[in-house]
C-alpha cells in the first residue's frame, strides 16, 4: 500500500506516518526514510523531535535527500518505508547546489515514484506550502509549483491520499487503515 499524508506544519503528519508504517509493517523491518539535511539549530531541533518520537518503536533509519534510487540498496522490499518528507527532499535537490535546479521537481518526481514501488508499503509525508495565496520570489515560486507538482504525480499513482489539519484527518482518496 503507497499512502501520501499533506498538512502544513506540525499537523501531525509524522507522527500518524509513523503509527501507519508500524501498523502496514506488522511486525516486519520498518525503515524512516529522512529528508531533511538539517542547516541550523530549528532542523536539528526537528531531527531530535523525529527521534524522540519513534524511539523504540523499531525504525531503521536511512538519511538520504538526494538521488533516491540509490538508497533502495538499503530497503527491503518485505518492509514498510515512511519517507519524511517530499518538503526537505525537494530542498535537498533544488538548492544544494551553486545555482538552484529547475529540474529538481521532475527528477524528484521521478524518483520518488520509483522508490514507492520498491517496498511493500510506502507511506510520504508532505508539507502543503502551495494554499496560502501569497507570492513569493520566483524560486521560492518555482519550489511551491514543484511541491505541488510532484505530490499531484503521487496522489494519482498512490492508494490513499489524506490531509491532515490540526491532528484532524481527512481522506481525499482511498481509505488509511487504522492505526
Amino acid at each position: 500500500m503507497r499512502i501520501l499524508l499533506l498538512g502544513g506544519s506540525k499537523s501531525g503528519k509524522s507522527m500518524l506516518g509513523q503509527r501507519l508504517t508500524r501498523q502496514l509493517a506488522d511486525g516486519g523491518p520498518m525503515i524512516y526514510w529522512a529528508t531533511l539535511e538539517p542547516r541550523d539549530t530549528e532542523d536539528r531541533a526537528i531531527v531530535r523531535r523525529h527521534l524522540a518520537e519513534r524511539d523504540g518503536w523499531g525504525f531503521g533509519t536511512l538519511e538520504r535527500g538526494r538521488a533516491l534510487p540509490e538508497g533502495l540498496a538499503l530497503v527491503p522490499r518485505e518492509g514498510a518505508v515512511l519517507f519524511d518528507s517530499v518538503t526537505a527532499c525537494l530542498a535537498c535537490q533544488m538548492f544544494s547546489g551553486p545555482q538552484p535546479d529547475a529540474a529538481a521537481a521532475a527528477r524528484t518526481a521521478r524518483e520518488l515514484l520509483t522508490v514507492s514501488r520498491h517496498s511493500r508499503h510506502f507511506v510520504c509525508v508532505c508539507d502543503e506550502l502551495w494554499r496560502d495565496g501569497v507570492t513569493y520570489e520566483p524560486w521560492t515560486e518555482h519550489y511551491r509549483r514543484g511541491l505541488a507538482e510532484i505530490c499531484r504525480a503521487l496522489a494519482a499513482e498512490f492508494d490513499a491520499v489524506a490531509e491532515l489539519s490540526a491532528g484532524c484527518v481527512r481522506v481525499w482518496k482511498g481509505e488509511l487503515p487504522d492505526a
